[in-house]
Protein backbone atom coordinates (compact mmCIF):
# COMPACT_ATOMS: atom_id res chain seq x y z
CA UNK A 1 0.00 0.00 0.00
CA UNK A 2 1.33 3.20 -0.95
CA UNK A 3 0.83 7.00 0.61
CA UNK A 4 -1.71 7.93 -1.71
CA UNK A 5 -3.62 4.96 -1.05
CA UNK A 6 -3.33 5.20 2.79
CA UNK A 7 -4.58 8.79 2.35
CA UNK A 8 -7.82 8.05 0.95
CA UNK A 9 -8.38 5.41 3.69
CA UNK A 10 -7.74 7.79 6.00
CA UNK A 11 -10.10 10.46 4.51
CA UNK A 12 -13.20 7.74 4.41
CA UNK A 13 -12.29 6.74 7.72
CA UNK A 14 -12.57 10.13 8.72
CA UNK A 15 -15.98 10.94 6.97
CA UNK A 16 -14.43 12.98 4.46
CA UNK A 17 -16.33 11.05 1.25
CA UNK A 18 -16.24 14.52 -1.29
CA UNK A 19 -13.28 15.11 -3.35
CA UNK A 20 -13.20 18.44 -5.67
CA UNK A 21 -10.36 18.31 -7.96
CA UNK A 22 -8.40 19.60 -10.83
CA UNK A 23 -5.11 17.48 -10.75
CA UNK A 24 -2.02 16.97 -12.50
CA UNK A 25 0.90 15.00 -12.85
CA UNK A 26 2.50 15.35 -9.45
CA UNK A 27 -1.17 13.57 -8.05
CA UNK A 28 -1.35 11.40 -10.30
CA UNK A 29 -1.00 8.19 -7.58
CA UNK A 30 -3.49 10.13 -5.88
CA UNK A 31 -6.02 10.33 -8.47
CA UNK A 32 -5.11 6.41 -9.17
CA UNK A 33 -5.95 5.81 -5.49
CA UNK A 34 -9.15 7.55 -5.56
CA UNK A 35 -10.10 5.49 -8.64
CA UNK A 36 -9.85 2.31 -6.57
CA UNK A 37 -12.24 3.61 -3.88
CA UNK A 38 -15.84 4.65 -5.87
CA UNK A 39 -17.35 5.09 -2.26
CA UNK A 40 -15.29 8.60 -2.82
CA UNK A 41 -17.29 11.08 -4.65
CA UNK A 42 -14.88 13.15 -6.91
CA UNK A 43 -16.12 16.04 -8.86
CA UNK A 44 -13.84 17.65 -11.89
CA UNK A 45 -13.85 21.37 -11.88
CA UNK A 46 -12.21 23.00 -14.76
CA UNK A 47 -10.67 25.59 -13.21
CA UNK A 48 -9.38 25.21 -9.22
CA UNK A 49 -11.13 28.51 -8.32
CA UNK A 50 -14.53 26.12 -9.04
CA UNK A 51 -12.78 23.17 -6.91
CA UNK A 52 -12.10 25.58 -4.36
CA UNK A 53 -15.57 27.32 -3.69
CA UNK A 54 -17.55 24.39 -4.28
CA UNK A 55 -15.55 22.96 -0.97
CA UNK A 56 -16.59 26.11 0.67
CA UNK A 57 -20.28 25.79 -0.71
CA UNK A 58 -20.42 21.82 0.57
CA UNK A 59 -18.81 22.97 4.39
CA UNK A 60 -21.66 25.66 4.22
CA UNK A 61 -24.46 22.95 3.95
CA UNK A 62 -23.24 20.17 5.87
CA UNK A 63 -20.87 21.16 8.42
CA UNK A 64 -18.10 18.80 6.97
CA UNK A 65 -15.16 19.13 5.24
CA UNK A 66 -14.83 18.46 1.99
CA UNK A 67 -11.32 17.38 0.31
CA UNK A 68 -9.51 19.09 -2.92
CA UNK A 69 -6.72 18.01 -5.13
CA UNK A 70 -4.79 20.85 -6.74
CA UNK A 71 -1.77 20.73 -8.66
CA UNK A 72 1.48 22.30 -7.28
CA UNK A 73 1.67 25.76 -6.16
CA UNK A 74 0.27 27.35 -9.14
CA UNK A 75 -2.44 25.24 -8.79
CA UNK A 76 -3.29 26.08 -5.64
CA UNK A 77 -2.46 30.12 -6.41
CA UNK A 78 -5.51 29.95 -8.99
CA UNK A 79 -7.92 28.78 -6.16
CA UNK A 80 -6.44 31.41 -3.92
CA UNK A 81 -9.20 33.90 -3.63
CA UNK A 82 -11.70 30.83 -2.84
CA UNK A 83 -9.79 29.52 -0.12
CA UNK A 84 -10.05 32.92 1.16
CA UNK A 85 -13.68 33.61 1.14
CA UNK A 86 -13.74 30.08 2.81
CA UNK A 87 -11.42 31.38 5.58
CA UNK A 88 -13.57 34.51 5.76
CA UNK A 89 -16.20 32.34 6.32
CA UNK A 90 -15.21 29.93 8.57
CA UNK A 91 -15.42 27.22 6.45
CA UNK A 92 -13.69 23.67 7.13
CA UNK A 93 -11.77 22.78 3.94
CA UNK A 94 -9.18 20.20 3.26
CA UNK A 95 -6.38 21.08 0.35
CA UNK A 96 -4.39 18.34 -1.00
CA UNK A 97 -1.54 19.94 -2.78
CA UNK A 98 0.89 18.02 -4.96
CA UNK A 99 4.40 19.24 -5.19
CA UNK A 100 7.35 17.74 -6.88
CA UNK A 101 9.46 14.79 -5.30
CA UNK A 102 11.19 15.35 -2.78
CA UNK A 103 14.57 14.92 -4.58
CA UNK A 104 13.45 16.53 -7.86
CA UNK A 105 12.97 20.16 -5.59
CA UNK A 106 16.79 20.88 -6.27
CA UNK A 107 16.41 21.82 -10.23
CA UNK A 108 14.45 24.99 -11.27
CA UNK A 109 11.67 22.86 -13.21
CA UNK A 110 9.04 24.70 -14.44
CA UNK A 111 6.27 24.44 -12.13
CA UNK A 112 8.58 24.85 -9.10
CA UNK A 113 7.08 27.88 -6.29
CA UNK A 114 7.25 28.54 -2.98
CA UNK A 115 4.19 26.30 -1.86
CA UNK A 116 4.66 27.13 1.77
CA UNK A 117 4.69 30.96 0.74
CA UNK A 118 1.32 30.63 -1.17
CA UNK A 119 -0.54 27.79 1.03
CA UNK A 120 0.59 28.99 4.65
CA UNK A 121 -1.06 33.33 3.77
CA UNK A 122 -4.51 31.63 3.31
CA UNK A 123 -4.55 28.48 5.48
CA UNK A 124 -4.94 27.78 9.04
CA UNK A 125 -2.78 24.25 9.28
CA UNK A 126 0.14 23.95 6.64
CA UNK A 127 1.49 20.40 6.73
CA UNK A 128 4.43 19.00 4.04
CA UNK A 129 4.93 15.17 4.49
CA UNK A 130 8.33 14.45 4.95
CA UNK A 131 7.91 10.34 3.68
CA UNK A 132 4.93 7.97 2.79
CA UNK A 133 5.01 6.77 6.30
CA UNK A 134 3.34 10.37 7.38
CA UNK A 135 1.17 10.59 4.70
CA UNK A 136 -1.97 8.92 6.84
CA UNK A 137 -0.96 10.09 9.97
CA UNK A 138 -0.64 13.83 8.39
CA UNK A 139 -3.88 13.16 6.79
CA UNK A 140 -5.91 12.51 9.87
CA UNK A 141 -4.53 15.79 11.71
CA UNK A 142 -5.53 17.47 8.39
CA UNK A 143 -9.05 16.26 9.07
CA UNK A 144 -8.84 17.12 12.59
CA UNK A 145 -7.70 20.72 11.61
CA UNK A 146 -10.03 21.74 9.49
CA UNK A 147 -12.95 20.63 11.90
CA UNK A 148 -11.57 22.86 14.21
CA UNK A 149 -13.00 26.16 15.68
CA UNK A 150 -16.00 25.46 13.75
CA UNK A 151 -14.10 25.45 10.11
CA UNK A 152 -10.71 26.16 9.12
CA UNK A 153 -8.19 25.50 6.18
CA UNK A 154 -6.07 22.92 6.48
CA UNK A 155 -3.74 22.24 3.58
CA UNK A 156 -1.80 18.91 3.52
CA UNK A 157 1.17 18.89 0.93
CA UNK A 158 2.56 16.10 -1.03
CA UNK A 159 5.48 15.65 -2.38
CA UNK A 160 4.96 12.97 -5.54
CA UNK A 161 7.64 10.29 -4.06
CA UNK A 162 5.17 10.21 -0.50
CA UNK A 163 2.48 8.98 -2.47
CA UNK A 164 4.08 6.36 -4.78
CA UNK A 165 6.44 5.17 -1.86
CA UNK A 166 5.22 1.91 0.52
CA UNK A 167 3.15 3.05 3.75
CA UNK A 168 2.28 1.16 6.60
CA UNK A 169 -1.48 1.71 6.43
CA UNK A 170 -4.63 4.06 7.04
CA UNK A 171 -4.70 6.43 10.40
CA UNK A 172 -8.09 6.24 12.69
CA UNK A 173 -9.70 9.51 13.24
CA UNK A 174 -8.54 11.24 15.81
CA UNK A 175 -10.33 13.14 18.73
CA UNK A 176 -11.95 16.65 17.98
CA UNK A 177 -10.35 19.45 19.63
CA UNK A 178 -12.71 20.67 22.42
CA UNK A 179 -13.93 24.80 21.58
CA UNK A 180 -13.35 27.22 24.11
CA UNK A 181 -16.29 28.92 25.71
CA UNK A 182 -16.87 31.81 28.10
CA UNK A 183 -16.35 32.43 32.02
CA UNK A 184 -19.16 32.27 33.96
CA UNK A 185 -18.46 35.94 34.79
CA UNK A 186 -18.57 36.64 31.30
CA UNK A 187 -22.32 35.24 30.52
CA UNK A 188 -23.40 37.10 33.57
CA UNK A 189 -21.65 40.23 32.30
CA UNK A 190 -23.39 40.22 28.92
CA UNK A 191 -27.08 38.75 30.09
CA UNK A 192 -26.94 42.26 32.08
CA UNK A 193 -26.15 44.18 28.89
CA UNK A 194 -28.43 42.67 26.93
CA UNK A 195 -31.32 43.81 29.12
CA UNK A 196 -29.88 47.28 29.22
CA UNK A 197 -32.04 49.67 26.85
CA UNK A 198 -29.91 50.26 23.63
CA UNK A 199 -29.03 46.96 23.92
CA UNK A 200 -28.29 44.29 20.75
CA UNK A 201 -27.28 40.72 20.08
CA UNK A 202 -25.27 40.45 17.31
CA UNK A 203 -25.29 36.96 15.98
CA UNK A 204 -23.14 34.93 13.29
CA UNK A 205 -21.70 31.31 12.48
CA UNK A 206 -24.47 29.04 12.92
CA UNK A 207 -26.96 31.08 15.07
CA UNK A 208 -27.99 31.82 11.95
CA UNK A 209 -30.09 29.47 10.81
CA UNK A 210 -31.65 26.37 12.19
CA UNK A 211 -32.29 25.90 16.44
CA UNK A 212 -29.34 27.81 17.42
CA UNK A 213 -31.27 30.85 15.43
CA UNK A 214 -34.39 29.80 17.26
CA UNK A 215 -32.32 30.06 20.41
CA UNK A 216 -30.85 33.66 20.09
CA UNK A 217 -34.51 34.54 18.99
CA UNK A 218 -35.56 34.06 22.36
CA UNK A 219 -33.22 35.36 24.28
CA UNK A 220 -33.84 38.43 22.10
CA UNK A 221 -37.66 37.92 22.99
CA UNK A 222 -37.10 37.59 26.46
CA UNK A 223 -34.62 40.61 26.62
CA UNK A 224 -36.00 43.02 24.91
CA UNK A 225 -32.58 43.55 22.92
CA UNK A 226 -32.11 43.87 19.03
CA UNK A 227 -31.10 40.39 16.74
CA UNK A 228 -29.11 41.07 14.27
CA UNK A 229 -26.33 40.34 12.13
CA UNK A 230 -23.80 41.43 9.64
CA UNK A 231 -25.08 41.40 5.67
CA UNK A 232 -22.56 39.23 4.63
CA UNK A 233 -22.52 36.16 6.30
CA UNK A 234 -21.94 32.28 4.79
CA UNK A 235 -25.24 31.62 5.58
CA UNK A 236 -28.69 32.93 7.21
CA UNK A 237 -31.85 31.27 7.28
CA UNK A 238 -34.51 33.49 5.90
CA UNK A 239 -38.20 33.64 4.43
CA UNK A 240 -41.66 32.54 6.27
CA UNK A 241 -41.23 31.15 9.59
CA UNK A 242 -36.99 31.86 9.89
CA UNK A 243 -36.45 33.83 12.62
CA UNK A 244 -36.21 37.36 12.36
CA UNK A 245 -32.65 38.68 12.50
CA UNK A 246 -32.13 42.28 11.05
CA UNK A 247 -28.80 42.43 8.56
CA UNK A 248 -26.24 45.84 8.38
CA UNK A 249 -26.47 46.91 4.93
CA UNK A 250 -23.21 47.96 2.29
CA UNK A 251 -22.91 51.04 2.83
CA UNK A 252 -21.19 52.24 5.78
CA UNK A 253 -22.87 55.13 6.24
CA UNK A 254 -26.27 53.39 6.61
CA UNK A 255 -24.67 51.06 9.31
CA UNK A 256 -23.87 54.04 11.23
CA UNK A 257 -27.92 54.98 10.99
CA UNK A 258 -29.11 51.43 11.59
CA UNK A 259 -26.30 51.19 15.06
CA UNK A 260 -26.80 55.04 15.94
CA UNK A 261 -28.79 53.99 19.36
CA UNK A 262 -27.15 50.61 20.00
CA UNK A 263 -25.13 51.37 23.39
CA UNK A 264 -24.45 47.57 24.00
CA UNK A 265 -23.46 44.99 21.30
CA UNK A 266 -22.85 41.79 22.98
CA UNK A 267 -21.42 39.22 19.85
CA UNK A 268 -21.87 35.50 19.70
CA UNK A 269 -20.50 33.53 16.60
CA UNK A 270 -19.27 37.02 15.07
CA UNK A 271 -17.10 39.95 15.10
CA UNK A 272 -16.97 43.33 14.89
CA UNK A 273 -18.28 44.72 11.97
CA UNK A 274 -16.27 46.55 9.70
CA UNK A 275 -16.78 49.28 6.42
CA UNK A 276 -15.87 46.58 3.42
CA UNK A 277 -13.48 49.57 2.19
CA UNK A 278 -12.06 52.92 3.88
CA UNK A 279 -13.47 55.78 2.13
CA UNK A 280 -11.96 59.75 2.93
CA UNK A 281 -14.11 61.26 5.16
CA UNK A 282 -16.00 57.96 6.22
CA UNK A 283 -15.63 55.57 9.77
CA UNK A 284 -13.85 51.91 9.34
CA UNK A 285 -16.67 50.75 11.81
CA UNK A 286 -20.27 52.25 12.14
CA UNK A 287 -21.22 51.45 16.01
CA UNK A 288 -21.86 54.83 17.80
CA UNK A 289 -18.46 56.01 20.06
CA UNK A 290 -20.07 55.66 23.02
CA UNK A 291 -20.98 52.18 22.63
CA UNK A 292 -19.85 49.22 24.71
CA UNK A 293 -18.39 46.29 23.19
CA UNK A 294 -18.89 42.73 24.28
CA UNK A 295 -17.30 40.11 22.35
CA UNK A 296 -18.90 36.97 24.35
CA UNK A 297 -18.20 34.35 21.92
CA UNK A 298 -16.07 34.45 18.74
CA UNK A 299 -16.53 32.65 15.44
CA UNK A 300 -13.95 29.88 16.26
CA UNK A 301 -15.67 29.27 19.99
CA UNK A 302 -18.60 27.29 21.25
CA UNK A 303 -21.34 28.98 19.85
CA UNK A 304 -24.34 26.47 20.82
CA UNK A 305 -23.12 26.15 24.71
CA UNK A 306 -22.86 29.80 24.68
CA UNK A 307 -26.20 30.59 23.51
CA UNK A 308 -27.56 27.68 25.75
CA UNK A 309 -25.71 29.25 28.81
CA UNK A 310 -27.14 32.72 27.83
CA UNK A 311 -30.42 31.53 27.42
CA UNK A 312 -30.52 29.88 30.96
CA UNK A 313 -28.90 33.38 32.56
CA UNK A 314 -31.48 35.60 30.87
CA UNK A 315 -33.99 33.19 31.62
CA UNK A 316 -35.34 32.87 28.16
CA UNK A 317 -37.10 29.40 28.69
CA UNK A 318 -39.61 28.78 26.19
CA UNK A 319 -40.04 33.02 24.74
CA UNK A 320 -41.49 32.60 21.48
CA UNK A 321 -39.16 34.56 19.20
CA UNK A 322 -39.96 36.97 16.47
CA UNK A 323 -40.36 34.89 12.99
CA UNK A 324 -40.46 36.32 9.43
CA UNK A 325 -44.11 36.23 8.35
CA UNK A 326 -45.21 35.16 4.96
CA UNK A 327 -47.32 37.68 2.59
CA UNK A 328 -48.85 35.84 -0.24
CA UNK A 329 -46.39 36.48 -3.66
CA UNK A 330 -48.03 37.76 -6.44
CA UNK A 331 -45.78 37.50 -9.98
CA UNK A 332 -45.47 41.44 -11.26
CA UNK A 333 -47.04 42.27 -14.19
CA UNK A 334 -45.96 40.60 -17.17
CA UNK A 335 -46.10 44.00 -18.84
CA UNK A 336 -44.38 45.98 -16.24
CA UNK A 337 -40.73 47.09 -17.19
CA UNK A 338 -37.62 44.28 -16.55
CA UNK A 339 -36.19 45.51 -13.56
CA UNK A 340 -34.18 43.79 -10.58
CA UNK A 341 -37.11 44.22 -8.48
CA UNK A 342 -39.24 42.62 -11.09
CA UNK A 343 -37.11 39.95 -10.80
CA UNK A 344 -37.28 39.35 -6.63
CA UNK A 345 -40.99 39.57 -7.03
CA UNK A 346 -41.10 36.69 -9.77
CA UNK A 347 -38.22 34.72 -8.04
CA UNK A 348 -40.27 35.07 -4.62
CA UNK A 349 -43.96 33.37 -6.26
CA UNK A 350 -42.29 30.46 -7.40
CA UNK A 351 -39.29 29.74 -5.23
CA UNK A 352 -39.87 26.35 -3.79
CA UNK A 353 -39.59 25.64 -0.01
CA UNK A 354 -36.12 25.18 1.07
CA UNK A 355 -34.16 26.41 -1.72
CA UNK A 356 -30.81 27.62 -1.28
CA UNK A 357 -29.86 31.26 -3.14
CA UNK A 358 -26.22 32.31 -3.84
CA UNK A 359 -26.31 35.98 -3.87
CA UNK A 360 -23.18 37.21 -6.10
CA UNK A 361 -25.79 39.73 -8.28
CA UNK A 362 -23.95 42.54 -6.50
CA UNK A 363 -26.19 45.68 -7.38
CA UNK A 364 -28.55 44.09 -8.57
CA UNK A 365 -29.04 41.41 -5.65
CA UNK A 366 -30.12 44.02 -3.31
CA UNK A 367 -33.35 44.40 -5.20
CA UNK A 368 -33.98 40.86 -4.23
CA UNK A 369 -33.82 40.76 -0.81
CA UNK A 370 -37.43 43.23 -0.41
CA UNK A 371 -39.69 40.12 -2.30
CA UNK A 372 -37.12 37.64 -0.70
CA UNK A 373 -37.88 38.21 2.83
CA UNK A 374 -41.23 36.86 3.38
CA UNK A 375 -41.17 34.37 0.61
CA UNK A 376 -40.68 30.38 0.69
CA UNK A 377 -38.46 29.70 3.80
CA UNK A 378 -34.65 29.72 2.10
CA UNK A 379 -31.26 29.61 3.11
CA UNK A 380 -29.20 33.12 1.49
CA UNK A 381 -25.50 32.53 1.24
CA UNK A 382 -22.98 35.69 0.99
CA UNK A 383 -19.52 36.24 -0.06
CA UNK A 384 -17.92 36.79 3.53
CA UNK A 385 -14.49 36.74 2.09
CA UNK A 386 -15.68 39.78 -1.16
CA UNK A 387 -13.33 38.22 -3.81
CA UNK A 388 -15.94 38.15 -6.74
CA UNK A 389 -16.29 34.66 -8.31
CA UNK A 390 -17.87 32.20 -5.47
CA UNK A 391 -21.86 31.91 -6.59
CA UNK A 392 -21.07 29.60 -9.24
CA UNK A 393 -18.92 26.92 -7.39
CA UNK A 394 -20.71 28.00 -3.98
CA UNK A 395 -23.95 26.47 -5.60
CA UNK A 396 -21.68 23.60 -7.16
CA UNK A 397 -21.15 22.95 -3.64
CA UNK A 398 -24.48 23.24 -1.99
CA UNK A 399 -26.27 21.00 -4.76
CA UNK A 400 -23.35 18.11 -4.15
CA UNK A 401 -24.20 18.76 -0.64
CA UNK A 402 -28.43 18.65 -0.85
CA UNK A 403 -29.62 16.95 -4.37
CA UNK A 404 -32.66 17.18 -2.84
CA UNK A 405 -32.77 20.99 -2.47
CA UNK A 406 -32.90 23.37 -5.18
CA UNK A 407 -29.74 25.73 -5.92
CA UNK A 408 -30.45 29.66 -7.34
CA UNK A 409 -27.75 31.21 -7.81
CA UNK A 410 -27.97 35.26 -8.80
CA UNK A 411 -24.81 36.49 -10.41
CA UNK A 412 -24.05 39.88 -12.04
CA UNK A 413 -22.84 39.23 -15.34
CA UNK A 414 -18.85 40.68 -14.61
CA UNK A 415 -18.72 38.12 -11.44
CA UNK A 416 -19.68 34.97 -13.14
CA UNK A 417 -17.34 35.37 -15.45
CA UNK A 418 -14.59 34.91 -12.93
CA UNK A 419 -15.67 30.70 -13.02
CA UNK A 420 -18.23 29.97 -15.54
CA UNK A 421 -16.35 26.63 -16.14
CA UNK A 422 -18.45 25.91 -13.05
CA UNK A 423 -21.31 25.41 -15.31
CA UNK A 424 -19.62 22.59 -16.93
CA UNK A 425 -19.37 20.50 -13.62
CA UNK A 426 -23.57 21.69 -13.17
CA UNK A 427 -24.22 20.21 -16.70
CA UNK A 428 -21.60 16.87 -15.51
CA UNK A 429 -22.69 16.47 -12.49
CA UNK A 430 -26.26 17.10 -13.23
CA UNK A 431 -26.94 19.18 -10.29
CA UNK A 432 -30.10 21.08 -9.68
CA UNK A 433 -29.09 24.83 -10.17
CA UNK A 434 -30.67 27.74 -11.64
CA UNK A 435 -28.78 30.59 -12.34
CA UNK A 436 -29.78 34.15 -12.80
CA UNK A 437 -27.47 36.52 -14.52
CA UNK A 438 -28.54 39.92 -14.81
CA UNK A 439 -26.38 41.46 -17.67
CA UNK A 440 -26.20 44.79 -17.11
CA UNK A 441 -22.84 44.65 -19.59
CA UNK A 442 -20.51 46.01 -16.15
CA UNK A 443 -18.68 45.68 -12.79
CA UNK A 444 -21.21 48.41 -11.86
CA UNK A 445 -20.58 48.55 -8.39
CA UNK A 446 -17.13 50.56 -9.45
CA UNK A 447 -19.21 53.34 -10.77
CA UNK A 448 -20.56 53.86 -6.92
CA UNK A 449 -17.39 53.14 -5.46
CA UNK A 450 -15.40 55.72 -7.97
CA UNK A 451 -18.00 58.39 -6.53
CA UNK A 452 -17.62 57.03 -2.66
CA UNK A 453 -13.41 57.81 -2.68
CA UNK A 454 -14.61 61.50 -4.42
CA UNK A 455 -14.11 61.04 -8.31
CA UNK A 456 -16.91 62.51 -9.55
CA UNK A 457 -15.91 62.35 -14.11
CA UNK A 458 -15.75 59.55 -15.48
CA UNK A 459 -13.54 59.26 -18.76
CA UNK A 460 -12.70 56.53 -21.11
CA UNK A 461 -9.75 54.76 -19.64
CA UNK A 462 -12.41 54.14 -16.54
CA UNK A 463 -15.27 53.33 -18.62
CA UNK A 464 -13.37 50.91 -20.23
CA UNK A 465 -12.81 49.48 -17.21
CA UNK A 466 -15.74 49.50 -15.65
CA UNK A 467 -18.04 47.79 -18.96
CA UNK A 468 -17.89 44.17 -20.74
CA UNK A 469 -19.20 45.57 -24.27
CA UNK A 470 -17.74 45.37 -27.22
CA UNK A 471 -17.83 42.41 -27.77
CA UNK A 472 -20.95 41.55 -25.96
CA UNK A 473 -21.28 38.53 -23.47
CA UNK A 474 -23.81 36.37 -24.37
CA UNK A 475 -24.41 34.10 -21.96
CA UNK A 476 -27.19 32.26 -23.89
CA UNK A 477 -24.15 30.84 -26.15
CA UNK A 478 -21.56 30.32 -23.18
CA UNK A 479 -23.93 28.06 -21.36
CA UNK A 480 -25.20 26.20 -23.66
CA UNK A 481 -21.33 25.47 -25.05
CA UNK A 482 -21.13 24.38 -21.29
CA UNK A 483 -23.95 22.01 -21.50
CA UNK A 484 -26.37 23.52 -19.44
CA UNK A 485 -29.66 24.85 -21.08
CA UNK A 486 -30.45 28.51 -21.04
CA UNK A 487 -32.80 30.86 -22.57
CA UNK A 488 -32.51 35.17 -22.41
CA UNK A 489 -35.29 37.07 -21.19
CA UNK A 490 -35.74 41.04 -22.34
CA UNK A 491 -39.33 41.25 -20.82
CA UNK A 492 -41.30 40.46 -17.47
CA UNK A 493 -43.73 38.15 -18.75
CA UNK A 494 -40.70 36.16 -20.60
CA UNK A 495 -38.82 36.13 -17.38
CA UNK A 496 -41.69 34.94 -14.99
CA UNK A 497 -42.52 32.10 -17.70
CA UNK A 498 -38.46 31.18 -17.58
CA UNK A 499 -38.59 31.15 -13.73
CA UNK A 500 -41.64 28.81 -13.69
CA UNK A 501 -40.26 26.76 -15.80
CA UNK A 502 -37.11 26.45 -14.31
CA UNK A 503 -38.51 25.65 -10.48
CA UNK A 504 -40.52 22.97 -12.39
CA UNK A 505 -37.85 20.50 -13.69
CA UNK A 506 -34.66 19.09 -12.49
CA UNK A 507 -31.01 19.84 -13.14
CA UNK A 508 -29.05 22.86 -14.00
CA UNK A 509 -30.20 25.87 -16.44
CA UNK A 510 -29.20 29.47 -16.78
CA UNK A 511 -31.59 32.63 -17.32
CA UNK A 512 -30.05 35.97 -19.05
CA UNK A 513 -31.59 38.37 -17.73
CA UNK A 514 -31.51 41.76 -19.92
CA UNK A 515 -32.57 44.65 -17.00
CA UNK A 516 -31.62 48.13 -15.75
CA UNK A 517 -30.89 48.78 -12.16
CA UNK A 518 -32.64 49.14 -9.32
Amino acid sequence: MNGAETLVKTFLAGGVDVCFANPGTSEMHFVAALDTHPEMRCILSLFEGGVTGAADGYFRMTGKPAATLLHLAPGFGNGYANVHNARKGHSGMINVVGEHADYHLRYDAPLKGDIEGVTRSVSDWVRVSMDARSVAPDGAEAIRAAQARNGQIATLVLPANTAWEEADGPAAPLAPVKLHRPRPDQIAGAAEALTAPGAALFVGGAALHGPLAQLAGRISARTGCRLMADLFVSRIERGAGAVDIECLHYPVLENVEILRDVKHMVFVGAGQPVAFFAYPDRPSTPEAPDCRMLPLCTPQMDIAWTLEALAEAVGAGEAAPRLIDRLPSEAPNPSAPLTPDCVGEALAAVMPEGAIIVNEAVTAGAALLGPLRQAARHDLFYNPGGAIGASLPLAVGAAVACPERKVIAPNGDGSAMYTLQSLWTMAREELDICVLIFANRGYQILRGELANVGVTEVGRNAERMFNVEGPELDWVALARGHGVEAVRVEETGALINALAGAMAKRGPFLIEIACGQP
